[in-house]
């Protein structure tokens, strides 16, 4: 049996970390270039209600269904979970969310948040041609 080298786990981790390039670059240009940030708001996988983003002054929303109760506060862009009862409090220590595809997930509550942005402005991107 053949046992690894130390350049061998170098290269093995120099290979990993370069994987997660992409996914940084697409995450930051897909926020920067998209318009109307809104947030869906699914209670039993329906939606419960739509916030466009920002808002203009704190916002303090109340969700209560058959499984459980949960509070909202939405400031600027950013969106978290202060208070539930449900038994682990998970969904209030995942903290804020702000940018497009992040989610706060209550799943005792079934509640599930989004930030999703409806356009996207391409003018930034350039096309390489031969």
């Amino acid at each position: 049996m053949k046992i690894l080298k130390k350049m061998d786990c170098i290269i093995i981790v120099i290979l990993i970390i370069f994987s997660f390039i992409p996914h940084f670059i697409y995450s930051n240009v897909v926020s920067k270039n998209s318009k109307n940030l809104y947030a869906t708001i699914k209670v039993n996988g329906d939606v419960y209600t739509t916030i466009y983003l920002p808002v203009a002054s704190e916002k303090r929303l109340s969700i209560s269904t058959d499984h459980g109760n949960n509070t909202i506060i939405i400031n600027g862009n950013e969106i978290k979970i202060v208070d539930a009862d449900c038994k682990d409090k998970l969904c209030i220590k995942q903290g804020s969310i702000s940018k497009i595809g992040k989610t706060l997930i209550c799943l005792p509550n079934e509640l599930i948040i989004e930030i999703k942005g409806d356009e996207y402005d391409s003018s930034d991107d350039f096309i390489l041609s031969h």
